[in-house]
């Protein structure tokens, strides 16, 4: 079975939709599967990544800066070209190949741009979570906790087959594999181990701000805090100098590759309303969530209606009071347990073998 992904990643658009497509096509690899990846090489690309992981890549020409966007979709801006001339660029990449599968993962693209990849798949998956355009497809994703296959019915075929909610939550096998362990290390709560994850790009410096505001909280005195960064992260170098004089031993790492052991030997996180909020309700991890982009809205939203997260929005004036007065409530262990065991019910870390029996049995 040969499957390919149309994706990006930059520094506007963040790395969540590159990643979740990775986590994907490594469950399908293991299936027997062929995976071919095609993007733009926006600035902030993870192409070096695709390539690290062993899938096949096929890069389309660089985005034209000159590109204003005239369309009335909204994120069209994002695409770095106009959807026709993308389509067509998609086309040479795909030359005269129909892939088995055509995954779809990018807010810039609908219904139009999908059936003018038409004769070059047999069937198309769509992987979205935004609801607010047509789609012509076989199979479509949303992740989203509590979303309801009723938002999307309009929008797409009557056949489509729809996969909504967390339990498809596209997580990698470690996620399963450190829940238990994660789970049973909360038995007797305590905040000694912080853990900041602003996401892959973080452009606007959410980190910093945490950071900043952090350093007025009620942490222990025996707390360590650690700060995960993308390595296409514009404030890199900022955030690291800013960790050097943090009251608490701060340390940054980059591009890790063992976030689940890191977020299962946390005792809370804060971090963005992205996709990896389901990694965190896996493993039990209590959490702090910020808004950093309007598209994760409704995933807070969602999580605040089963209370498995603390909520701040980061354009909040008040973010060092609001803050301060979480940090305070997760001092107290009833607290963190109670996030806990929430939290878990949310993912269970199987969403991408889910995804991938559906994928195989249409």
């Amino acid at each position: 079975m040969h499957i390919a992904f149309r994706t990006d990643a930059s520094l506007q658009i963040g790395t969540g939709h590159v990643m979740r497509c990775l986590t994907l096509a490594d469950a399908l690899r293991e299936r027997g599967a062929q995976n071919t990846f095609v993007c733009r090489p926006h600035v902030g690309h993870l192409l070096d990544l695709i390539q690290q992981r062993g899938h096949q890549d096929k890069v389309l020409a660089p985005a034209d800066d000159a590109y204003a966007a005239s369309d009335e979709q909204c994120h069209a801006q994002w695409l770095g070209t106009g959807w026709a001339s993308d389509a067509e660029q998609t086309q040479q990449a795909l030359g005269n190949q129909v892939v088995d599968w055509l995954v779809v993962d990018h807010y810039a693209l609908d219904a139009r741009w999908e059936r003018a990849l038409a004769p070059h798949y047999r069937k198309l998956m769509v992987i979205d979570d935004l609801a607010d355009r047509p789609h012509a497809c076989d199979l479509l994703l949303d992740q989203t906790f509590g979303r309801d296959a009723a938002d999307y019915r309009p929008l797409v075929p009557a056949d489509c087959h729809l996969l909504c909610g967390s339990q498809y939550a596209l997580l990698r096998p470690e996620f399963a594999s450190l829940r238990s362990y994660s789970l049973q290390r909360r038995a007797r709560p305590a905040l000694r181990e912080l853990l900041i994850t602003m996401g892959g790009v973080d452009k606007d410096n959410a980190t910093g701000q945490v950071l900043q505001a952090l350093r007025t909280c009620p942490l222990p005195a025996d707390c360590r805090i650690t700060v995960v960064m993308g390595a296409t992260a514009p404030w890199l170098d900022d955030v690291r100098k800013q960790a050097q004089y943090m009251p608490w031993p701060t340390r940054v790492l980059v591009g890790v590759s063992d976030m689940a052991q890191l977020m299962a030997d946390s005792d809370l996180a804060i971090g963005a309303a992205g996709a990896t909020s389901w990694e965190r309700c896996c493993l039990g991890l209590p959490s702090i969530v910020l808004i950093v982009a309007e598209n994760q809205r409704l995933i807070l939203s969602q999580l605040n209606m089963v209370k498995a997260a603390a909520a701040i929005n980061l354009t909040n004036e008040k973010l060092e009071f609001a803050l301060s007065r979480l940090i305070e409530k997760f001092g107290e262990p009833k607290n963190l347990a109670k996030m806990t065991k929430i939290a878990a019910t949310v993912a269970d870390g199987m969403g991408a073998k889910r995804t991938g029996d559906n994928l195989i049995e249409e």
